[in-house]
């Protein structure tokens, strides 16, 4: 089981750009030298040696290294088996044990391409021609229907039925249906009224697993069977197994995954396009925030291509924030919650996923364990299989293992991953509230366009009370997260009707359930906070939308069944500080509380004394 807690992702420093094409006369002097130290010093000195001797010594030498490499790994160093991929360009990967099942890289770009000349290839020589820009769109006012995000036209799924909704937090990100949380209504602008402004929270794009997982892996697999690979075989449907090899990455995001968050920019430009013309009566222009680890950074830089095109320097600033511990960061909060790192209180998900493996997964078992012979495949393994399906799929565009798995096997994937989120990020969380709230003050924040009062959660003091990195009163923000931190505000804010069917049980299904993680955290899941000003009601409204789905504020005090979902800024404004001044950020994330046996939570708070 996947987490996105993983340790940021470690770039390594490139060679500096050359300054010149033409070289220096000290870089000629510098050139010299170097190949100087490859050749004799002087180059008319008579040779020591004849060649008889160096023809002996290139002889011995070569049958010293036989003899070297023989004894180190016996005779399979000088025997493989070929696979149909293409070779590993890294040498260590050229040299790395060819059997089945082994790990395959290709290490693209280069560290230190011979031919990089930047100086040659400017990205702006001038002469543009004419660049006049016409009307921001408005699609989510104007249009007489909204745009639904449906299927991921760059990978390839079976035919009989949509497998990537039935894939978790590891499903591309899709428009649910307009009636998913209860109201019959979507996000396209309700009657009588007009969009003011918008506040959008998105996750990273799809992504290669992470290094940490508590339950499965496929790093883990890859490595068990690489430990034994010359004593086991795939037959029958695992035949495929003998000649594959493993080819996924770490913790980055995929190309399929720089594609959602580019298209999610583009989307969201067609349909609040029209919001930029604010910034330019203001003289201003956005901040849209992200986190400096890796994929959170790539997914904002694609998006704001997305929505403001290349280039974008000028149409917006970025605010990175550090997810790294000792850095308060609301959208990282789990770096400065120590009890988030005790798996006694943050990682109860594991024991209900292998619980319920056992369950939906001992047909699987049965079927698939005699087919890999000489390896005793275990349930978690055959969940790991399930696993590369839609890791493989979302990187390479295309997996034999979603094949392996009937339509039940993966409707019981897709809720061990609602059991794991559940009880590690949601609503079943005993720290979803404190590690979601730190977002809900700068929310309400935004909203009342006044600073946080009081810094007593993960909110960071030197970025939010600074106006120029937390601007306030302005019509458009963008921020960018992990699912897991959508899912502890989603939990923060109340919205209840997402835990009708809360605590979930590890033995079956529970029919019409609405916590569902494929629906509310996939890559790239988006919510909107519409403000809208309408004729039909009194002052400001707000309303949630998530991934297209309009969710009830029900749960919210004082926020009444309405038909579009709506409630009125000033009471939502009102429900929020309530439920903020109740969090205890230093009890719950600092303090030595323990979980009963058989206690549960349906409002992301931890067992009180």
């Amino acid at each position: 089981m996947d987490a996105e807690r993983g340790s940021p992702y470690k770039s390594y420093d490139a060679e500096p750009e050359r300054e010149s094409l033409l070289p220096s006369h000290s870089n000629e002097h510098k050139a010299k030298e170097n190949h100087d130290s490859f050749v004799p010093h002087s180059c008319c000195s008579e040779p020591q040696f004849g060649f008889n001797h160096l023809l002996i010594a290139f002889v011995a030498g070569t049958l010293a290294c036989f003899l070297a490499q023989y004894a180190i790994c016996g005779p399979t160093c000088f025997s493989y088996r070929r696979s149909d991929a293409a070779a590993p360009a890294a040498a260590e990967a050229l040299l790395a044990p060819p059997w089945a099942g082994s790990t395959e890289r290709h290490n693209y770009p280069p560290a230190h391409p011979t031919n990089a000349f930047p100086s040659l290839f400017p990205t702006d020589v001038g002469y543009p021609g004419g660049t006049p820009t016409g009307a921001e769109p408005a699609v989510v006012a104007t249009a007489p229907a909204y745009p639904m995000h449906t299927g991921a036209a760059a990978l390839l799924q079976p035919e009989k039925y949509n497998l990537f909704k039935k894939w978790g937090n590891l499903s591309p990100w899709y428009s649910v249906d307009r009636t998913t949380f209860g109201l019959n209504s979507g996000p396209e602008t309700p009657e009588t009224c007009r969009v003011t402004a918008l506040h959008f929270l998105h996750r990273h794009g799809a992504r290669y697993p992470t290094a940490y997982a508590s339950y499965g892996g496929p790093a883990n697999f890859t490595g068990r069977l690489n430990q034994v690979a010359s004593q086991w075989t795939g037959t029958g449907d695992l035949a495929f197994m003998n000649e594959w090899t493993y080819k996924l990455g770490e913790e980055v995001l995929t190309p399929f995954g720089r594609q959602q968050l580019f298209d999610l920019g583009i989307s969201m430009r067609l349909k609040y396009g029209f919001l930029l013309k604010n910034f330019t009566e203001s003289n201003t222009i956005p901040v849209f925030r992200t986190e400096s680890q890796d994929r959170m950074l790539a997914s904002a830089l694609n998006f704001a291509i997305g929505f403001f095109g290349y280039p974008f320097e000028g149409q917006y600033q970025q605010s990175i924030t550090i997810e790294e511990r000792n850095f308060n960061n609301t959208l990282a909060p789990y770096k400065t919650c120590p009890n988030s790192n005790d798996n006694t209180k943050a990682d109860r998900g594991r024991n209900y996923v292998a619980a319920w493996a056992e369950v939906y997964l001992k047909e699987a078992h049965a079927r698939l364990a005699p087919q890999l012979v000489g390896y005793d495949l275990s349930i978690e393994d055959v969940y790991i299989l399930q696993q590369l399906c839609p890791y493989e799929t979302v990187a390479l565009g295309y997996s034999k293992f979603c094949e392996l798995f009937t339509e039940e096997e993966w409707d019981g994937f897709d809720y061990s991953l609602d059991l794991y989120f559940w009880y590690n990020s949601g609503f079943g969380f005993p720290l979803a509230r404190s590690l979601g709230i730190g977002y809900v003050q700068e929310l309400v924040a935004r909203l009342t366009h006044t600073p946080i009062a009081t810094h007593n959660s993960s909110t960071n003091a030197t970025l939010d009370d600074n106006p120029i990195t937390f601007p306030l009163g302005q019509s458009l923000y963008v921020d960018a997260t992990h699912e897991v931190v959508v899912l502890n505000i989603l939990t923060a804010l109340n919205l209840t009707t997402l835990a009708a069917q809360g605590p979930l049980p590890a033995d079956h299904i529970p029919a019409h359930r609405s916590f569902r993680v494929s629906e509310l955290a996939p890559f790239a899941t988006n919510v909107q906070f519409q403000l809208l000003e309408c004729a039909s009601q009194p002052g400001p409204q707000i309303r949630a939308i998530v991934n297209d789905g309009v969710v009830p504020l029900t749960g919210i005090e004082g926020c009444a069944a309405q038909k579009d979902g709506m409630c009125a800024v000033d009471t939502f404004v009102k429900a929020q500080r309530k439920i903020i001044g109740e969090t205890d950020w230093e009890y719950d994330c600092y303090g030595d509380w323990e979980i009963p046996d058989g206690w549960n939570t349906t409002t992301g708070q931890p067992p009180r004394p």
